[in-house]
């Protein structure tokens, strides 16, 4: 609770939801939808702010009530072609994602850990049991 007080108080935005990977040291913030820009502030200044007083990184993902563009903008910079969102015969849905190969890299992340944040938030909003970035 206390990360989310600190973020809205320097942000004016509105946190949907909180976050915190301490393996990965970070925070990872949803916030309402169209409040991006309000999050980061102009050249990033709230999340240096953030960064500072509690030194640990930040990540901020924009809400959106559809699964696609949900998954869209957790994988932004990275430029999402297309997006399928399939059910296999046991029931277990998944996620397809076609990205620019160029931005392969910056969609699965080092380590792969923003296919892993994807697959978490994915799971957790709309029960998505996997994802696939390709």
């Amino acid at each position: 609770m206390k990360y989310i007080a600190l973020f809205e108080s320097i942000t004016g935005a509105t946190v949907r939801d909180c976050i915190i990977d301490e393996e990965q040291n970070r925070i990872i913030f949803v916030v309402k939808e169209g409040e991006m820009g309000m999050a980061i502030g102009k050249r990033g200044k709230n999340m240096r702010i953030l960064e500072k007083m509690t030194g640990k990184k930040y990540e901020i993902i924009e809400h959106s009530d559809r699964p696609v563009q949900f998954i869209k903008n957790a994988l932004k910079p990275a430029r999402v072609k297309e997006v399928r969102i399939m059910e296999r015969p046991d029931g277990k849905t998944f996620a397809v994602i076609s990205v620019d190969p160029k931005d392969k890299g910056v969609a699965i992340g080092k380590n792969g850990r923003n296919a892993e944040r994807v697959r978490f938030l994915a799971k957790r909003y709309f029960q998505i049991d996997n994802v696939s970035i390709i």
